[in-house]
């Protein structure tokens, strides 16, 4: 008994090529769609038992965005994820949204045939090998070149960064300077050049900055340091 799918990819050229393979091997593929901004309002509005749904990026942040909306909308509906070799913190991701599997986009259609049936299954739809990484992965992530929070820390001095910890955690002047043992004039000092490599205006804009690129998370450590009772 064949499969209702649903193809929806940004190359329409290759979702209907896909689709229209699909029909020929007795699967019922509900539409063949390209645009990916409305593809989860798509997939929920019609509810197949699988959605091929393509990325282009699947490392990049939002990605699976998509994915994450179908399966709280439509969580009976299996997911996999078509799209180019990825990374294992690119399957992570992909598994993390709610995905049942993934798929590469120069699969066979042999391969892609039987994802969809693994997934309709209930079960996870990836190649061992790329399922070994994302565990990998998701168990020990590793700091990535273009990780913002990274490269902001590695911008500060050890001293910088407690000064910026400190102003997430709501110190004045006084209390920064009784806490690192330094004059109220070196704290401001301090503050300031903290304010200047992070690229913002505030204390507030620092530790907003901080919070949101994970900096704060790296700093971990220092935020359990005693503090002084003034």
């Amino acid at each position: 008994m064949g499969v209702r799918l649903m193809v929806v990819d940004d190359h329409r050229l290759l979702a209907e090529a896909l689709a229209s393979a699909l029909k020929l091997r007795g699967h019922r593929v509900l539409a063949a769609a390209a645009p990916a901004a409305g593809a989860a309002d798509l997939v929920i509005a019609r509810a197949p038992e699988v959605c091929l749904l393509g990325t282009a990026a699947p490392a990049e942040p939002g990605a699976f965005d998509p994915v994450v909306k179908i399966k709280r909308e439509r969580p009976q509906v299996a997911v996999l994820v078509l799209g180019p070799v990825p990374s294992p913190r690119g399957i992570a991701a992909a598994f993390a949204s709610g995905a049942s599997g993934y798929v590469r986009h120069d699969e066979r259609i042999e391969g892609v045939e039987r994802a969809i049936m693994k997934a309709r299954a209930g079960e996870a739809a990836v190649a061992p090998q790329l399922l070994q990484g994302a565990f990998g992965e998701l168990l020990n992530p590793a700091a990535q070149p273009d990780d913002e929070g990274q490269r902001l820390l590695q911008m500060l001095t050890p001293r910088e960064v407690e000064v910026l910890v400190r102003v997430a955690d709501g110190e004045d002047t006084r209390l920064i300077a009784a806490g690192m043992g330094i004059a109220p004039s070196t704290a401001r000092t301090h503050v300031q050049r903290v304010l200047m490599k992070l690229g913002v205006g505030s204390r507030l804009e620092a530790a907003a900055l901080a919070a949101r690129t994970g900096l704060l998370d790296r700093a971990g450590p220092l935020r359990d340091a005693p503090r002084p009772e003034l």
